[in-house]
């Protein structure tokens, strides 16, 4: 598994970072190491990263890879 960090926009409060975790760890094979307001970093499978920005998007969370 490798590390990915994202700089996850519309991440605003508490409940949001909860709702960002969730979403992570409903993709099989995904950790989510720590998400902050504005930012996570997760352990995957690099060939997940499509389906995790995805995942995000439909929770109403726009989601880039950061570095």
């Amino acid at each position: 598994m490798a590390t990915i960090n994202l700089h996850i926009d519309g991440m605003h409060c508490g409940a949001c970072v909860r709702r960002v975790t969730q979403t992570v760890q409903s993709v099989p094979g995904t950790t989510a190491e720590e998400v902050r307001i504005g930012a996570a970093r997760l352990q995957a499978d690099s060939a997940k990263v499509d389906e995790i920005l995805s995942a995000l998007a439909s929770a109403g969370f726009r989601a880039t890879v950061d570095g």
